[in-house]
C-alpha cells in the first residue's frame, strides 16, 4: 500500500512538474501552492540562473529560504538535476521559499573558485531585493554543490545569514589522501581555484576544503553519505564529523545504503527529508 501511495505521489509530481512549466503557479496538492518564477538571471553569464518558488500567500510572514545547489564535479550539471527534489522538499516544507541555482562551470578557461562561492553570494543578495528583507538560509547542496555549500557557510558567509547547511555526499576536506583517488583530482588541483586568490600561508587545496574554515561559530551542518560510494571515500565524512565535534558545531550525518548517486532514490530520499525537518525543529528549539 505504502508503495503505490509513493508511486502515485510520484506521478503527480510529474504531472505537475510538466504542466508547471506553462504556469507560473505549481500546485502540489493538500492545499499546498507555490508561485514559479523559472530563469531568472542574476549575473552576466548564461550559467548565472535561478529558479524561485514562493509559497502562496497563505503563509504570511517572513519565510526561511532553501537554495539548491546541484552537483557535476564543480564543471558539468544543472539545476534541472534537482528539480524532482526541490519539489519533494517543497511538499515537506510548504512554509519556506526554494531556489534552485545554476552557477558558472569550470573550464579550461574559466576557474571554479571563487566564482562559484560568488555565485551564491549574488543570489542571497537578488533574494533581498527581491523580498524586501534579509531572509534566513538553509544551503542544500549534492556533491560538488555539498562542497559549496559547506565552503560558502564556513568561510564566506560573514554575516552569518546561513542558518543550516545540508551536505549530500560533498567533499569536505580535497588534502584528504582518500579523496586523492578520485578521478579527476587532476582538475581539482590545477583548476579548481583561481591561484590569483590565494591567501599567504595557504594553499589552494586548502582554500577550497570546507573543514580548513570551521570554527566554534561554524553553521550547524546535516551531511549525508552512502555506504557504497565510491566516488567520495568513507573518510571524508569521518574527518567532517570529527573537526565538527572537535569545535563543538551542532551537526549531525547520516549514512544511506547505495553508492554517489543513490541519495535521492527510495527511501533514501524519504530518509533524507525525514532528517532534514527533526534538524531544523532541533535548531528553532536551541
Amino acid at each position: 500500500m505504502k508503495k503505490n501511495i509513493y508511486i502515485i505521489s510520484v506521478c503527480l509530481i510529474l504531472f505537475f512538474l510538466c504542466t508547471g512549466c506553462k504556469e507560473k503557479k505549481i500546485e502540489l496538492g493538500k492545499d499546498i501552492s507555490f508561485d514559479k518564477e523559472e530563469n531568472i538571471h542574476y549575473g552576466n553569464s548564461p550559467e548565472q540562473s535561478m529558479d524561485l518558488y514562493v509559497p502562496n500567500k497563505k503563509y504570511q510572514g517572513k519565510k526561511d529560504v532553501f537554495i539548491m545547489i546541484h552537483g557535476g564535479g564543480w564543471r558539468s550539471g544543472n539545476k534541472s538535476q534537482l528539480t524532482f527534489f526541490t519539489l519533494s522538499m517543497m511538499q515537506r516544507f510548504p512554509d519556506h521559499i526554494f531556489v534552485n541555482m545554476n552557477y558558472r562551470l569550470a573550464s579550461a578557461t574559466q576557474f571554479g573558485l571563487p566564482n562559484q562561492t560568488e555565485d551564491i553570494k549574488k543570489v542571497t543578495e537578488l533574494l533581498e531585493n527581491k523580498l524586501g528583507y534579509n531572509p534566513s538560509l538553509i544551503l542544500l547542496g549534492n556533491s560538488a554543490g555539498g562542497h559549496l555549500s559547506m565552503l560558502y557557510a564556513y568561510q564566506f558567509d560573514v554575516d552569518k545569514k546561513v542558518k543550516a547547511v545540508i551536505n549530500i555526499v560533498g567533499p569536505a576536506d580535497l588534502s584528504d589522501p582518500g579523496f586523492k583517488n578520485y578521478q579527476e583530482y587532476s582538475f581539482v588541483e590545477k583548476r579548481l581555484v583561481d591561484p590569483r586568490v590565494q591567501k599567504s600561508g595557504t594553499s589552494l587545496i586548502d582554500f577550497a576544503s570546507p573543514v580548513k574554515w570551521i570554527k566554534e561559530n561554524s553553521t550547524p551542518t546535516l551531511s549525508y553519505y552512502g555506504n557504497s560510494d565510491y566516488v567520495i571515500p568513507s573518510t571524508q565524512e569521518k574527518i567532517l564529523d570529527s573537526i565538527l565535534n572537535k569545535n563543538h558545531v551542532i551537526h549531525e550525518s547520516y549514512q544511506f545504503n547505495g553508492g554517489h548517486l543513490d541519495w535521492d532514490k527510495q527511501p533514501n530520499d524519504e530518509l533524507l527529508i525525514n532528517k532534514i525537518e527533526a534538524f531544523l525543529k532541533r535548531l528553532t528549539k536551541k
